[in-house]
C-alpha cells in the first residue's frame, strides 16, 4: 500500500478512497489495474498513460483536479508496472502496450477520448493514435521530444540505464538515495514527501524485464527514427509540454518534434525538470484541462 498523506483517520480515508476507484481487467491475457474516477457520463474522458518505471499514482494530483471540473479520468498501470500483472509472455514492446491501450478503450466502451501521457507514455499513445485515429480527440505529451541518437548511444545506454535502476536504485530499501538521484538528475523542484514515497514505490512495483525492454526500445535507432514519421502522420491536436530544465528530454528537442506535427503546439514550462506531474502538478493539470476543453465536443 502506498503511504498516505496525513495520519490516522485521514490516512485511512485517503487510501480507501483510492481503493474504491480501483478496478481490474484482463487485456490480451494480462490482468491490468486501472483507476476510473469522475462522472461516468461525463462528456469528456481522458486516459492517462504513465511513464517509464512509473505507475498510475503519478497522476493523482491531476486526477483530482480534472474530476473536480467534471472530467472523467482513466489512469491505468501498464503491464509489469504498479498493480498490473507481469506479462507471462515477457512482451513489453511498444506495440503490445499500444494494443492493450486499445483493448482497454474498447472494453470500457469509450468513444472519443483525450490522452495525456508522460515520458515513455507518449511512445504508446502515439502508436495507438496512429492505429485508431477515430478514437482520439486530442493528446498532451509531457517531456517527450525528438530523440538524438547514434550507434554508440544505442549500444551503451541500455546497459547503463538498466544498471542504474535495476541493480542500484531498485535494491535500496530507503527512499532517500532514490530521491537524491531524482533531485539531482530529474527534478528542478522539491517534491512533497508524500509524492516522494509515491515515486519510490514505483521502483519496487516495476518488473525488471519491463525496464530492460523499454530501455532497449527507446534507445534503438529504428524506434527513434520512426518517431518523427509517426508524429507527421497525426491528424489530432497535440500539446507538447517541456520542462525548461529537463536534462533528459530537452525543451529544444520537444519543440523540434512539435514542429513535425500538423496540429502541434509547444509549451515550455519554466523552472521544471523531467517530473512535471509531481514537480508542478497544478501546472500540468491546468495544461491538460485547457487543451482538453479547447478540443472538447461542441
Amino acid at each position: 500500500m502506498i503511504a498516505a498523506k496525513g495520519s490516522g483517520a485521514e490516512s485511512d480515508e485517503y487510501e480507501n478512497s483510492l481503493i474504491e476507484k480501483s478496478c481490474f481487467i484482463e487485456l490480451n491475457g494480462v490482468v491490468h489495474h486501472y483507476h476510473d474516477s469522475g462522472l461516468t457520463d461525463a462528456r469528456e474522458t481522458v486516459v492517462l498513460v504513465h511513464g517509464w518505471d512509473c505507475w498510475w499514482m503519478w497522476w493523482h494530483h491531476i486526477i483530482r483536479f480534472l474530476n473536480d471540473r467534471g472530467i472523467r479520468t482513466i489512469a491505468y498501470d501498464l503491464k509489469g508496472h504498479g498493480w498490473s500483472d507481469e506479462d507471462p509472455g515477457n512482451d513489453y514492446s511498444i506495440d503490445s502496450f499500444a494494443g492493450e491501450l486499445g483493448e482497454l478503450v474498447r472494453a470500457l466502451g469509450l468513444k472519443k477520448i483525450h490522452i495525456a501521457a508522460f515520458s515513455f507514455g507518449p511512445f504508446i499513445a502515439l502508436q495507438y493514435a496512429i492505429e485508431c485515429p477515430e478514437c482520439v480527440r486530442s493528446m498532451v505529451f509531457f517531456n517527450f521530444g525528438y530523440l538524438e541518437n547514434n550507434r554508440i548511444v544505442e549500444k551503451i545506454a541500455p546497459a547503463t540505464i538498466n544498471f542504474t535502476f535495476n541493480n542500484l536504485l531498485r535494491k535500496v530499501g530507503w527512499w532517500l538515495p532514490a530521491y537524491v538521484f531524482a533531485r539531482l538528475v530529474l527534478s528542478r523542484n522539491t517534491v512533497l514527501f508524500h509524492d516522494v514515497l509515491i515515486g519510490f514505490e514505483s521502483l519496487s512495483l516495476c518488473a525488471p524485464q519491463a525496464i530492460e525492454q523499454s530501455t532497449s526500445q527507446i534507445t534503438s535507432m529504428e524506434v527513434t527514427r520512426k518517431i518523427v514519421d509517426l508524429v507527421e502522420e497525426l491528424e489530432v491536436p497535440v500539446l507538447f509540454v517541456a520542462g525548461e530544465g529537463d536534462g533528459i528530454m530537452t525543451a529544444e528537442n520537444t519543440e523540434k518534434l512539435s514542429g513535425h506535427c500538423k496540429k502541434g503546439i509547444f509549451v515550455n514550462v519554466p523552472q521544471c525538470g523531467h517530473l512535471i506531474t509531481l514537480e508542478l502538478p497544478e501546472t500540468a493539470a491546468e495544461l491538460i484541462y485547457e487543451h482538453l476543453m479547447h478540443n472538447a465536443v461542441s
